[in-house]
């Protein structure tokens, strides 16, 4: 028979303190007084329900501050920054008139008159008796189309040549107290036409700057009009228009001009000062905000704004219905002629600018400028200056009342603006940072009142109801450890001694060695 003593538990110094003596050690406040035999059981119930209590508010604040978090609220953020130079804005106008009638030719009438709207189907002149007889005999002239011979006829060519000269409508130019001339300006094709802008860049040549603000030290431009030369107006289409005077957008270098969307009119008889602001934005990309991350995908511009992704998408969906484009449109495909201007490319662009929400919907870029503007104006000429004005242009007093405009833009101060959405809720918020109550904001995506309470946080949630610390949780999964180890060590111990005793006989332990001995004396 074999004897083997029954050892001591071989893993007693393995054994996790009780939880009497874990709760008394914890730094978390109230189960020292729940895990105890020193207080009755009344007191110890009563802790016991405040404990309870305080940790289920704890809960229910943790879920509050997690769906806090995963709603990615934002604020904005708004400031002022002085500099000692600033870069000079673009400056796009264009004559509301897209066409002289001067130089409305021949063979310009036979292609185009329909779609100018200045003669019918039939190539008549539509509504004789609302032209003026010396308008109407230069149109009867033009529109003598007796044994002639049309020859091609191109929209490009036709808008470059016909539309207002820079040289013609520029009377006076100055930028910073220098003066500036008709080369300084690019020309550039809208949906007007024949436009022009001035700081355009690119090509080499830098963009200009002010270092000082205020009236005097921007641009200041002198224009005629030219009204005679507008062309007569019979009809309703996107070629004509009913007013006078020019469309003016101030914008970056780095986006193209969208003057008939974006820019604002400057009429004749006065002059128009424009004090400018510049604006830099700068939003969230998503969850937290809607702006494009990704590069821009077009085969025409190189930078993303929302003007390049509209005059993008706005061509492709011309020459995809169309199968051509407009001339203020890049690519190569086509220009189109005046009959498809008329029947497809005019009512298709309009339907995508007025109906169309969903064709052409451009993300807002994460890093844009943009120029906020005050306007004011006064009356040009005065009548101390109206004799003058006439003499010095070779015109008379009521041309120049009729046809002679003052603009002027300037920066109001040297400093932008910056505008920046911020996240208002993070991580370092969620666990335990407080999120500052005085900084500055201007506006927010929703309702972040809850994300800036200096207890708006789990990690002060937990010192407030339990007094925990995340040290405090580490406590607490170290005693689970060691409890589940222990339980499965025994386990293990348990089934292999089970196994050693069916394999080898019976284990007597030393008292009942002993009591054999005894009993055999």
């Amino acid at each position: 028979m074999d004897l083997k003593a029954e050892p001591e538990e071989s893993d007693s110094h393995d054994q996790p303190p009780p939880l009497e003596v874990f709760a008394h050690r914890s730094t978390l406040h109230g189960i020292s007084h729940i895990f105890t035999n020193e207080r009755v059981c009344v007191k110890r119930c009563l802790w016991l329900v405040f404990f309870l209590g305080c940790l289920s508010f704890l809960v229910y604040v943790c879920v509050d501050r997690i769906n806090l978090y995963l709603e990615y609220p934002h604020v904005t953020k708004l400031d002022e920054v002085a500099t000692p130079i600033m870069t000079f804005p673009a400056v796009t106008f264009c004559n509301l008139n897209a066409f002289r009638f001067s130089q409305v030719s021949r063979n310009d009438l036979y292609h185009a008159g329909e779609l100018l709207a200045l003669l019918n189907h039939r190539y008549e002149i539509r509504d004789v008796h609302l032209v003026e007889e010396s308008v109407l005999e230069s149109l009867k002239v033009k529109a003598n189309f007796h044994n002639f011979k049309p020859r091609p006829f191109n929209m490009l060519e036709f808008y470059d040549r016909t539309g207002h000269d820079i040289n013609e409508m520029l009377l006076s130019c100055r930028f910073h107290g220098s003066e500036c001339r008709a080369e300084d300006f690019k020309v550039v094709f809208t949906r007007y036409g024949k436009c022009y802008t001035f700081n355009a860049g690119g090509n080499g040549r830098p963009s200009l700057v002010t270092t000082k603000g205020g009236m005097g030290n921007g641009l200041e431009l002198m224009l005629d009009i030219q009204q005679d030369e507008y062309l007569p107006v019979w009809g309703e289409t996107d070629e004509t228009s009913f007013e006078a005077g020019i469309k003016v957008q101030i914008h970056s270098q780095d986006e193209p001009s969208f003057v008939d969307q974006l820019g604002f009119g400057v009429a004749p008889g006065f002059q128009t000062f424009v004090s400018c602001q510049e604006q830099r934005l700068i939003y969230l990309p998503p969850p937290w905000g809607d702006c494009k991350v990704t590069p821009m995908n077009s085969d025409f511009f190189d930078t993303y704004s929302i003007t390049a992704c509209r005059i993008d998408c706005e061509t492709r969906y011309l020459v995809d219905n169309c199968n051509c484009r407009m001339v203020h449109m890049p690519g190569d495909a086509p220009y189109c002629t005046p009959e498809l201007y008329k029947e497809c490319a005019d009512p298709a662009l309009d339907f995508l600018v007025q109906r169309d929400n969903n064709y052409c919907s451009c993300e807002t870029p994460c890093n844009m400028s943009r120029f906020s503007k005050e306007l004011s104006f006064v009356k040009i000429p005065s009548k101390a200056s109206a004799k003058y004005l006439a003499k010095k242009y070779n015109k008379s007093e009521q041309y120049i009342k009729e046809n002679i405009l003052v603009l002027d833009i300037f920066f109001e101060a040297l400093n932008y603006e910056t505008i920046e959405q911020k996240k208002a809720y993070e991580v370092a918020g969620l666990l335990g940072k407080v999120v500052d109550t005085f900084e500055r904001t201007y506006a927010s995506k929703s309702d972040c009142s809850g994300c800036l309470l200096s207890l708006g946080d789990i990690g002060g949630q937990m010192g407030l109801f339990i007094g925990a610390s995340l040290l405090t949780i580490l406590e607490l999964f170290d005693y689970l450890y060691e409890v589940i180890k222990h339980k499965l060590c025994r386990c293990c111990g348990r089934k292999h001694q089970h196994h050693d005793i069916s394999d080898q006989g019976t284990v007597l332990s030393l008292d009942d060695v002993k009591c054999h001995v005894s009993n055999f004396h």
